[in-house]
């Protein structure tokens, strides 16, 4: 074939798929078979391999062609991408409208109708046509600078790449995934909108092709809003711009020149059809094959619409219809109070764990103690929780005729349960707070230390994170992290399901500890990291270490009097003690040097008495996890290079050790060579 005619067949082909994709993602009336389709796409797809030259950017072959980016440049969008302001009821709706009324004529009030579309459960995105042809799509961001995926969002087969238009056309939609797909991702996402908008911030195409995301259009800027443009729509197009007047009418018109529009959204003359469509929508809301959370009411004239303008970010003219927060009724096991870094004492209930909206949740705010006598919560009732606007956990009413007499009643503690000292309930105010400002829960360095590096080393959880923990009353000692689940953390402000399903992972992750390193993360003064070791090899494990009697640590190499006087106050402490069952109960476990050794299969003493040297960075694993590793096969690290170094591990870019290592002839080893002398199980 030659170059003429495959440019000719590519262009056939091109119009033939964009036919079958309208009819498909658009009118959802497909004429021949998906097998079918493919075997086309495929024939493109050859053509313009054999021809690169041929390939264009509104061809289907670059749904899925798209290079990976190293990063998303920013979009400035023509006009800001508003929000909208939530209602959760009638009388909320009501008394919108009420509110927008009083900046109208009496003829304008007169023209209120209204057009309602399903609130999807994904990611609002804007693309933009030059001569027909996709530029730029890009996310919402904050409204009006956002992400260009372009790249991206060319693979959801919903998006045409091209269009029956002039000049510029400007629309906004949504992409969400249904549930059908999500079904493949649900252990990995918590819920739909979030595996949506991380498929189409993924900087790899391909990743974003997989997920099978679908979209709607229901908005375009009209000329008015773009001055100097035009939409250009072309003679196929039965309406030009200047008689959109409606918001109905431009659903119509972004279907006829090849967007998919959402069938369930509905024309409203007034109120009373709206609450009767929102009645409705939620009660099919179960059979819809993908997520939403309410309808978004919409005033139809773009005039009246316009005119009324923006309050903050979000449009007069619009609203958000909730569906009620979704429930579902489980056990207070326990009701624990918190304390912030305020010192402020916040009663938390701690729930057996109820799924709710997609995501687990064990606990809830009861905020404080006049909350809890309205609610008339006991430790042990079965409560109704909720999310209200399916955010916030919460509780929201007690089923007492399920009460067995062996509930118990919550008392707030006289004294501080973090440090014991006294607590105050200033005057006017509706928190309790502990007056000891070096109170445990309020001192977050020890937090900062248990999670280090040295210690637990859990990944993703710093001391920003920590303090958000410990200020909103999830968290007030150490042990509290490792009872924490996915839903406790979504409340947080910016904290995505993914990444709390990161966080949580990490944490349960780490449950699993050596005993060097969990003595080191209990943060006994003067106890770093080699005395931490030295007392994990002399007692093999913490129940021995627990019961040592002072005279039993001053005898141990390298410790002397103060440090064990330090040591053995600690673990005499009862605060400290109940701090170590607490976390035992939450599972964590602490590897014995015996049992560590014989679970990962180390031969005893494989590298005793070997004195190393490390220089470098290493690409496999951290210095610290080096040294771990030859400090459990019997050897030790020192700094400095001497005639006595056994060997010397020389890493990226290494420093002058190395220069001296060889001016005395010290075994050098590279890392492969090291992984080759040290193999054996990872160590967790």
């Amino acid at each position: 074939m030659t170059k003429q005619e495959a440019h000719q067949r590519i262009k056939r082909l091109r119009k033939l798929i964009d036919h079958h994709r309208y009819l498909y993602h658009v009118l959802d009336k497909p004429e021949i078979s998906d097998s079918a389709l493919d075997s086309l796409k495929k024939e493109l797809f050859d053509l313009e391999q054999e021809f690169p030259d041929l390939i264009t950017p509104d061809s289907p072959t670059q749904r899925i062609g798209g290079h990976p980016l190293d990063k998303f440049e920013k979009v400035k969008h023509p006009q800001p991408m508003l929000s909208f302001n939530d209602a959760f009821s009638k009388r909320d709706v009501e008394d919108w409208l009420e509110r927008i009324s009083k900046l109208l004529t009496p003829e304008e009030k007169l023209k209120i109708d209204f057009y309602c579309e399903l609130k999807i459960d994904g990611l609002a995105i804007e693309l933009i046509y030059q001569d027909g042809v996709l530029k730029i799509g890009s996310t919402r961001g904050d409204g009006l600078v956002g992400e260009d995926i372009t790249q991206n969002l060319k693979t959801i087969e919903a998006i045409p790449l091209s269009l029956n238009t002039g000049s510029r056309l400007v629309v906004r939609g949504e992409v969400f995934i249904p549930k059908k797909a999500f079904e493949k991702f649900k252990n990995e996402y918590a819920n739909p909108r979030n595996l949506a908008a991380g498929s189409v911030r993924q900087l790899d195409p391909k990743i974003t092709a997989s997920r099978k995301l679908d979209s709607f259009i229901y908005d375009m800027v009209l000329p008015q809003e773009l001055p100097g443009r035009s939409l250009g729509l072309s003679q196929s197009a039965p309406i030009d711009s200047a008689s959109i007047t409606t918001h109905e009418q431009k659903h119509r018109i972004l279907k006829e020149i090849g967007f998919k529009t959402n069938p369930y959204n509905k024309y409203c003359k007034n109120l009373t059809e709206v609450f009767e469509f929102h009645k409705h929508i939620q009660n099919i809301r179960e059979k819809i094959p993908y997520e939403i959370d309410g309808i978004v009411v919409i005033l139809n004239s773009n005039e009246i619409f316009t005119k009324l303008g923006v309050v903050g970010k979000s449009p007069r003219g619009a609203i958000a219809f909730k569906f009620p927060g979704k429930q579902a009724t489980t056990l207070v096991e326990d009701i624990k109070v918190q304390v912030g870094r305020t010192g402020a004492l916040t009663p938390v209930a701690h729930l057996k764990p109820v799924e709710l909206a997609g995501v687990t949740i064990s606990r809830a705010t009861l905020h404080n103690e006049d909350e809890i006598k309205r609610l008339g919560v006991k430790i042990g009732d079965t409560v109704i929780v909720s999310r209200a606007g399916d955010v916030i956990p919460d509780i929201v009413k007690v089923l007492s005729d399920l009460r067995t007499g062996k509930e118990r009643d919550f008392k707030m503690p006289d004294k501080c349960p973090a440090c014991g000292d006294r607590i105050e309930k200033p005057k006017g105010e509706i928190l309790s707070r502990c007056l000891n400002k070096n109170c445990f829960a309020q001192k977050k360095e020890y937090f900062y230390h248990f999670i280090s590096k040295l210690a637990f080393d859990i990944s993703g959880l710093g001391p920003k994170i920590i303090d958000r923990l410990i200020d909103v009353g999830l968290i007030s000692g150490p042990a509290d992290l490792f009872d924490l689940k996915i839903g406790d953390l979504l409340p947080l402000e910016r904290f995505a399901e993914k990444s709390a399903e990161n966080l949580i992972k990490a944490i349960n992750n780490k449950k699993e500890i050596t005993l060097p390193k969990f003595i080191y993360a209990l943060g006994i003064r003067n106890v770093g990291e080699k005395t931490a070791l030295d007392l994990a090899k002399h007692f093999g494990g913490l129940d021995k270490l627990e019961k040592a009697e002072l005279e039993e640590l001053e005898k141990i190499k390298d410790i002397g009097p103060i440090v064990a006087g330090f040591i053995y106050q600690w673990f005499h402490n009862k605060k400290n003690t109940d701090f170590l069952r607490r976390l035992e109960k939450a599972g964590v476990k602490i590897f014995n040097f015996s049992t560590f050794r014989q679970a990962v299969s180390i031969p005893n003493k494989k590298l005793a008495g070997k004195k190393f040297v490390i220089t470098g960075g290493l690409k496999s694993m951290s210095r610290d996890e080096a040294k771990e590793k030859i400090r459990d096969l019997g050897g030790d690290v020192f700094e400095s290079v001497s005639k006595k170094t056994d060997f010397i591990l020389v890493g990226l870019n290494p420093g002058s050790k190395y220069q001296k290592a060889k001016q005395l002839g010290v075994k050098i080893l590279n890392e492969e060579s090291f992984l080759k002398l040290t193999r054996y199980s990872k160590i967790k």
